[in-house]
């Protein structure tokens, strides 16, 4: 589910959360080696051209989204936010159409082949952004996991920094341009509910409390500063500038707190405390006008395949049985008696494996998967001929948003670097974050996940930025649920438990193909979904809860992780098969790495080119 085909910065934090990304699209490309041959000279001078048009194509689409702009570090109508209109979306819509009359103008068959992947890349993503026009409305700009009211101050707090007075000012201009922003959210909001596309009951509670914490504290109340007037106070007393100048900044931004951001969270709460009223617990998108079709075709995005929903569930159902023979054997290795059901309840609620639930278990745990990741990036040269120049850096979930968002994600580093990727672990409640499972989510969520992946992709020479900067969900959470595994290959998980926390991660993923399907397609409820997930995974109930309520309200991401990691496996073990002692995982890795994010069919078109130039 997209807000805004244009909101690319948002998007691709949502694709690591995650929501849809922008760019969740089926190619067919074909492999480039198939034209017939060109002359260098023709073919660089038409590859050129295109290479330019990407440039300029790129750059007319992130010039629409104020807050995409901010996302790459460019400080260009850095006082504005996106617009959340029909009008809007008409734009973006005509400028996707020229987008694709424009790339059929070039000729094909004179570019290379790094330029002919791009030129199918690009075709099929604007194809199928204008083939989506028609599900426009079928999402939900407010939720429990992400949305206007989450994505204001995430914005502001993590990407625009304060750099001189002009920043703080275009900040000031920010907070005086939400009032403006919710209102046409609540505009949306509206045009949705009429066609009955209205967030299920339980979403209510969640945004309104979250929304309620943005205006909490100085200068809404007494005590102490609100989220927002705390960072900007901080960023602006940073400054190298007198203190009577910062004291005016800071006022400025009182004022606009008090007179523009206060009544817009007003604002939007009373229309979602009405809106309310007429939500239902009907869960799946089955029960919207042509649901099924938009689900499938969901899936479609996601996926990058055309496995039906029914195949999708069927893959977890014989996951899950598989993953829960492995964990039966780590079981016996820890000379555990009971069942596994009795395995899960003693991991689930004994308390060596957590951190205590204060401010010294929050840093002790931060502190112990930035060790991890620093091990790991030790290790980077047994399995890389390439690393990310950009560094990273381990968070906590800022309060404000903490008891909505998910367990961990990913925020790419700026386009030049100066912002590092930040992996955020949630540690609002400690019982949801294990010890067991630390090591593999510090691999997933930094390195080698989600880190190598996507600040390679970013840093890639010669690939225009589309490529570099967009994103297809199966790819890259296949890739951080195949980094999950790849360090046991070479030693990790040294502790049964940790292992224990690696299938466990991988159950989970296998369980979302079970329930996401089983939620959308299935007709199955909110309770009967929580109830799969209490029987067959160790996971917290609070856990279960939140999952299944993210599940809902973004139907079909969740498909992506595993269905990804079992393409990238099965492709290795093709290479491996193919190439015997020729196999080398560091060039598979650079393989798969160094296009960027692509479609699944795409990355074994890649593969089978590696194996057939190996095999020479």
């Amino acid at each position: 589910m997209q807000l805004s085909k244009s909101s690319l910065a948002l998007a691709v934090t949502l694709a690591l959360l995650g929501a849809c990304s922008p760019a969740e699209q089926k190619t067919t490309a074909t492999t480039a080696t198939a034209a017939a041959p060109q002359s260098t000279a023709a073919a660089q001078s038409e590859s050129e051209k295109l290479n330019a048009f990407f440039e300029e194509a790129f750059m007319a689409q992130v010039q629409l989204s104020p807050t995409t702009l901010t996302g790459l570090g460019i400080k260009q109508d850095y006082d504005k936010w996106d617009a959340f209109t029909d009008e809007q979306a008409d734009k973006e819509l005509a400028l996707t159409k020229a987008q694709l009359e424009q790339l059929k103008s070039f000729n094909f068959e004179a570019l290379d082949a790094q330029s002919k992947l791009s030129y199918q890349l690009f075709k099929q993503q604007l194809e199928d952004e204008i083939a989506d026009d028609k599900w426009r409305l079928y999402n939900y700009p407010i939720n429990q996991m992400y949305g206007y009211h989450s994505m204001v101050p995430s914005l502001l707090i993590n990407q625009h920094s304060i750099d001189n007075e002009a920043d703080a000012k275009a900040y000031i201009a920010r907070l005086n341009g939400i009032l403006p922003l919710f209102q046409q959210v609540t505009v949306q909001l509206e045009k949705r509910a009429a066609l009955g596309i209205i967030p299920p009951k339980f979403v209510f509670p969640h945004a309104i409390s979250a929304s309620k914490n943005v205006i909490t504290g100085a200068p809404f109340s007494e005590g102490a500063d609100s989220t927002l007037l705390e960072d900007f106070r901080g960023k602006v007393n940073k400054l190298s500038i007198d203190e009577a100048a910062k004291q005016l900044l800071i006022k400025e931004a009182e004022v606009a707190l008090v007179s523009s951001v206060k009544p817009a969270y007003e604002h939007l709460i009373n229309h979602l405390t009405a809106l309310e009223t007429k939500a239902g617990t009907d869960d799946g998108v089955w029960r919207f006008k042509d649901g099924s079709d938009f689900y499938n075709n969901a899936l479609k995005r996601t996926t990058t395949t055309n496995m039906t929903a029914d195949q999708i569930h069927e893959l977890g159902l014989s996951e899950v049985a598989r993953i829960h023979a492995e964990m039966n054997a780590i079981m016996q290795k820890v000379g555990f008696k009971g069942d596994l059901q009795a395995f899960f309840t003693f991991m689930r609620e004994d308390a060596q494996f957590y951190y205590p639930d204060n401010a010294e278990g929050k840093a002790a745990y931060l502190a112990e998967a930035t060790r991890v990741i620093d091990v790991m990036k030790g290790k980077l040269d047994e399995l890389f001929l390439v690393k990310p120049k950009a560094d990273m850096v381990v968070k906590a979930v800022e309060p404000f948003r903490e008891q909505s968002a998910g367990k961990a994600f990913y925020e790419q580093p700026s386009m030049d670097g100066s912002r590092p990727g930040i992996y955020y672990a949630n540690l609002y409640r400690m019982k949801g974050m294990p010890k067991y499972e630390l090591e593999a989510l510090a691999y997933h969520e930094g390195i080698p996940g989600h880190h190598m992946q996507i600040a390679i992709s970013q840093e890639l020479e010669n690939v225009p930025k589309f490529r570099r900067f967009g994103g297809y969900t199966a790819y890259i959470e296949g890739w951080g649920l195949y980094t999950e595994l790849l360090p046991k290959e070479i030693g990790m998980y040294q502790d049964p438990y940790s292992d224990f926390g690696r299938l466990a991660m991988e159950l989970w993923r296998a369980c979302r193909l079970v329930v996401d399907t089983g939620i959308h397609a299935k007709k199955w409820t909110r309770e009967e979904a929580i109830a799969y997930l209490a029987k067959n995974t160790p996971n917290a109930a609070s856990e279960q809860v939140n999952a299944i309520e993210r599940y809902i309200v973004m139907p079909s991401q969740a498909t992506a992780y595993k269905i990804g990691m079992i393409k990238i496996v099965e492709l290795r073990e093709k290479a491996k098969t193919a190439l015997g002692d020729k196999f080398d995982i560091r060039e598979f890795h650079d393989v798969v790495l160094k296009n960027g994010a692509v479609p699944l069919d795409v990355l074994e078109m890649l593969v089978d080119d590696y194996i057939r130039t190996k095999q020479v």
